[in-house]
């Protein structure tokens, strides 16, 4: 099994290429989705969550408050910093025990939907691939308005806290250009569900797993003749 990282930009659209790639059958692991499970009540991140930003940023039932801490870490970099330093060691823990499960259920590739992938850079050496869900800055900007009701100034902000989307376009190996109508990211989405459904890069990945396993169940015979010789 490979990997294959998808990434965009706040309101870019990278969800909607997620949920079309789903539908087609992709395994897919949402870094969002392990984000709010690793900081759960009584979680080591949410603990130290609260330590660091005060039970102020907690609801009523206990949870954290996603929206404020948002508001908090995107008008300060060092809390935002210091956010990420907590949350991404349990997020990335989280996805590779999915990944595991994966890989024993035969898969031959599995998308790892990650918004920060080329901010942390923690992932990309493992992946064979990567997409980014573009859409011009204007389109972004809209978008993010009417999905969240921001001001322009909040949005901007929200924006601007992210590496570029021209820039992330530049580090991908496939880009899904999402300013246009549905219809038309749906064919792209289908070009690329066929090129990786195509790729033959599981057979290496596959071949090196066989052989490092091959080389580990040799060398623990030998140690075995070894203690009983």
């Amino acid at each position: 099994m490979y990997l294959v990282g998808l990434t965009g930009g706040i309101a870019s659209g990278k969800s909607t290429v997620s949920s079309m790639l789903r539908e087609l059958g992709c395994p897919i692991i949402d870094a969002d989705v392990v984000a709010r499970k690793v900081v759960e009540p009584h979680t080591p991140a949410y603990s130290r969550i609260v330590y660091h930003f005060g039970p102020e940023i907690l609801l009523e039932n206990g949870e954290i408050d996603r929206q404020k801490l948002g508001q908090i870490i995107f008008a300060n970099e060092e809390k935002r910093k210091l956010l990420n330093s907590i949350t991404h060691p349990e997020i990335h823990k989280a996805m590779l025990k999915e990944i595991v499960l994966f890989f024993l259920r035969g898969y031959r590739y599995v998308v790892l939907d990650v918004p920060l992938l080329f901010e942390t850079r923690r992932l990309t050496q493992f992946l064979n691939h990567t997409v980014v869900v573009y859409c011009d800055p204007a389109t972004q900007l809209s978008r993010l308005m009417q999905r969240d009701g921001l001001t322009q100034e909040q949005a901007e902000q929200r924006v601007a806290a992210q590496m570029p989307l021209n820039e992330k376009r530049g580090l991908a190996n496939h880009v899904i250009e999402n300013s246009g109508g549905r219809e038309d990211t749906h064919r792209q989405v289908l070009r690329l569900h066929t090129k990786l459904e195509d790729s033959m890069d599981f057979l290496l990945v596959r071949v090196i797993a066989i052989a490092a396993t091959a080389g580990l169940g040799g060398i623990l015979l030998y140690a075995a003749k070894m203690l009983l010789s």
